[in-house]
């Protein structure tokens, strides 16, 4: 193919000829960084290496897009408000193939390519699961050649950077933008106008139609910057594109002039601070209205670039949900629903019965929860100020839905009430879940069980009015990096014995079953991780003053702190061990090191109360001298994708134990599980499907079933008994009321004896004596090296079914109706 032959554009070969990934490396160095050899630093080489590297991508970046266009396919937009991308660096080389030229090329000029990419800071787009889900569904799409654009926030901060001080949870910014980033290109000709606060008014056409008019809005631009999204080993490049928020004014010279400097800025530090940070805390009245503004200005900005694309090959919109599939990640983006309702009668002048039509036909809702105090509700006053005409459409959708519900389902008052798009009440809420099933043609679970709660206790009604609406796509992680990329040393063995094509068909891992039994293969997997587990201690002894033992078990919890996800229970744990090495110091004892890691939300009291005392408890035990190195205690801080890359390939237990009913998949199992770690876990979440995949004899169950959870529940259960029946677990409760790991302050673990003594809402009490005697289990299978071996073989041969691509290509058949696009 051959562009415009000048000094920008080139055909192929000569752009092979004169853009060598060596001569990009130094151009960019002299020329865009302006350095000579005398004066780069390693950060320039990442920097210079990078842009090389987006270089590499930019001609098949260009070709994708366009044959998109020139086909008219149909495209996927994957809305989400996060994207935990981790470094970009490392996943781009292995997609591309450009590993060892680079490891040469910075070698050359004296420089390691391991140490350059430890420069890359992880792009803050994102917290926990729900954002790196997005990040492996975008590496997916891209591999598979699926017309897919994600769409997103480019936060100029993260959630927060965690340091630790005295135990405590600390937040700092984190400014990952600080020094640019060398991925993103600004397109400039891509700003929107989004509109906020104002009234609506109403008048007539010439029809006699009624007209809804939004005016006297405060109106934010929002300007778009582009990141590349590479598949592995295709000529396709996808798109993710992020929205920065910029002031409509920029400078008041009145303020400035008058002396009042703050005010000359005002207006713009308020407008542009809709994209400043992930998640401000919402709390407080003026954190919830900066949410809402968030989730609004991705959701205006994108729709408007969403039929922009779609008006360059279509005149009206008969065919908009033909050639457009939009889904949602979780209830962040569903005001999209009120506000393609808005542009399609307001703008567009579409009937309401053809706009919701439109509308419903084009959306897919991904739920994310089962726990409903998680479910996104929004005050009115806060929606009927900030956003006035969406208001009053999702009024005007409810008043049809129920006028639906009482014609056709039920006349029952109380089942109306819940179906209700607005909950009524002295606080009136619009609860966004509802509004998404009735404004969607997909309400998908993510992992069998989490479907079935959805279906039977989450939205029962829902499901028996629209049982066609419901389906179950298992969440699944990307194998390039969560393998390929983040574990060289153990890849390297698989890809010895049954080649690389799992990479792109994780199934073909089963060839690793018929060497169970081979001695030799099971001596490099054993190898494999006693290396990545000294190259994580590598990293801990750096950070931290403790000795760790490399034969110890490494039992890993690395994960966002919620009461559900039961560190607490861990910890219990490490406290009854502590407990018993106290009492028979001269027994023997299977080794651990046990390593937390995990943020807390800032105004998440318990969950950080849970932090400081795995800090407090590892205080004490690391220090006992009775102890020795038979059991360390390790919080590892700022937990985050980079250091996931780390901490995974070296763990040998994966700790998965949330309370039954309460995880809706959990992607971190998968990782832990593909690298080789055995997993101890309850019956929730994915689990279910991992125990089903890798056999009942290779991974530990434990604890009450969801509907056991519920059971229990309902039957005045009273955890106060189990405290007074089992010893051990008495002694732990006891020794945080007796103040035992915190001597300089007492009482401060009170809350969690009060909690788990009266309430115990997630069940912590009831599954104690079934997690220690498993745990138990788990230390004598360990004594056995061979059996242990043999079963983390046998996890990554029958992982499978956990492949990202697999989840990918069920939505593209069951709710988007896509088809692969070969770029070239």
């Amino acid at each position: 193919m051959t562009f415009i032959k000048d000094s920008v554009f080139f055909t192929d070969q000569e752009k092979s000829e004169n853009f060598s990934l060596r001569t990009q490396f130094a151009e960019h160095l002299e020329f865009d960084l302006v350095k000579d050899k005398f004066t780069v630093t390693p950060s320039d080489a990442y920097y210079s290496l990078s842009q090389s590297i987006r270089d590499k991508l930019v001609r098949s970046w260009l070709r994708t897009q366009q044959k998109y266009k020139e086909e008219d396919v149909k495209r996927v937009y994957y809305l989400s408000l996060e994207f935990l991308m981790g470094r970009l660096l490392g996943n781009a080389l292995i997609n591309l193939d450009f590993y060892d030229e680079c490891y040469n090329i910075l070698k050359e000029d004296g420089y390691n390519l391991e140490n350059v990419r430890e420069l890359e800071p992880d792009m803050g787009l994102g917290n926990g699961g729900l954002g790196r889900l997005a990040a492996c569904f975008l590496d997916s799409m891209a591999t598979l050649g699926l017309p897919a654009f994600g769409y997103g926030i480019r936060y100029e901060y993260g959630i927060f950077k965690q340091e630790i001080e005295n135990g405590y949870q600390a937040e700092k910014p984190d400014h990952w933008l600080s020094y640019g980033n060398p991925w993103e290109v600004m397109r400039r000709e891509l700003t929107y106008r989004v509109k906020y606060y104002g009234n609506v008014v109403t008048e007539s056409d010439a029809k006699g139609n009624l007209k809804f008019k939004w005016i006297n809005t405060q109106d934010v631009l929002a300007v778009a910057y582009d990141i590349p999204v590479p598949g592995y080993h295709n000529d396709t490049v996808n798109n993710l594109r992020l929205w920065a928020a910029k002031s409509t004014h920029e400078f008041s010279f009145e303020e400035f002039n008058s002396g009042n400097y703050m005010a000359a800025v005002e207006s713009k530090n308020i407008s542009e601070n809709i994209s400043k940070v992930l998640y401000p805390n919402d709390t407080i009245t003026s954190g919830k209205f900066l949410r809402l503004r968030q989730q609004y200005f991705f959701v205006s900005a994108t729709l408007q670039d969403i039929i922009r694309k779609y008006k360059i090959n279509h005149k009206n919109y008969d065919k908009f949900a033909e050639k457009t599939a939009i889904q949602l990640n979780d209830t962040h983006p569903v005001i999209a629903i009120p506000e393609l309702m808005r542009i399609l009668i307001d703008e567009e002048n579409l009937s309401w019965v053809d706009a919701w039509k439109i509308t419903t036909n084009t959306f897919g809702y991904t739920n994310h929860t089962v726990v409903p105090e998680a479910l996104e509700e929004w005050a009115v006053p806060i929606m009927e100020t900030l956003l006035p005409r969406h208001l009053q459409i999702i009024y005007e959708i409810n008043r049809r839905f129920l006028q639906e519900v009482r014609k056709t389902y039920t006349t029952d008052e109380r089942i109306i009430s819940e179906l209700s798009i607005v909950k009524e009440g002295p606080s009136k809420t619009i609860r966004m879940s509802n509004l998404a099933i009735v404004g969607s043609n997909s309400i998908n679970g993510v992992a069998e069980l989490h479907t079935e709660i959805l279906k039977t206790i989450i939205f029962p009604h829902f499901y028996k009015m629209y049982p066609e609406k419901f389906k179950n796509v298992t969440n699944g992680i990307t194998p390039r990096r969560w393998l390929k990329k983040c574990n060289p040393l153990l890849s390297g063995i698989i890809i010895d014995k049954i080649g690389d094509g799992w990479v792109k068909n994780l199934d073909e891992l089963k060839g690793l079953e018929k060497y169970t039994e081979d001695n030799d293969f099971r001596d490099y997997w054993k190898s494999s991780k006693w290396l990545n587990k000294n190259l994580l201690i590598r990293y801990i002894e750096k950070e931290q003053n403790v000795k760790i033992n490399p034969d110890s078990i490494f039992d890993v919890q690395v994960k966002r702190f919620h009461e559900y996800k039961r560190q607490l229970l861990n910890v219990f744990h490490v406290i009854t061990l502590y407990n018993r090495m106290k009492a028979e110091p001269n027994k023997d004892y299977v080794p651990r090191t046990v390593i937390f890691g995990g943020k807390a939300a800032p105004a998440y009291f318990m969950a950080k109360l849970v932090i400081k005392l795995i800090n407090s408890v590892g205080d004490v035990i690391n220090n006992d001298p009775d102890v020795k190195d038979r059991l360390k205690v390790i919080f590892l801080k700022n937990y985050g994708v980079s250091l996931a890359e780390k901490i995974i390939p070296a763990t040998d237990l994966s700790e998965q134990i949330s309370t039954a009913g309460f995880e809706a998949s959990g992607t971190g199992n998968m990782k832990f599980a593909l690298n080789g770690a055995l997993t101890i876990g309850t019956m929730d979440g994915a689990n279910v499907e991992m125990l089903e995949e890798v056999g009942k004899d290779n991974i530990f169950i434990f604890g009450l079933l969801a509907d056991e959870v519920l059971k229990l529940k309902n039957n005045n259960y009273n955890p106060r008994m189990y405290y007074e029946e089992n010893p051990e677990l008495k002694n732990v409760v006891d020794m945080l009321q007796n103040d035992f790991f915190n001597r300089n302050e007492p009482g401060i673990f009170r809350p969690f004896t009060d909690a788990l003594l009266n309430v115990d809402y997630y069940c912590m009490m009831a599954d104690y004596a079934s997690y220690i005697k498993t745990q138990d289990e788990v230390s004598m299978l360990y004594s056995n090296s061979g059996e242990w071996t043999k079963k983390s073989i046998l996890n990554v041969a029958r992982m499978g079914k956990f492949s990202s691509d697999r989840s990918i290509m069920e939505y593209a058949r069951k709710i988007w109706k896509v088809s692969p696009v070969a770029a070239k």
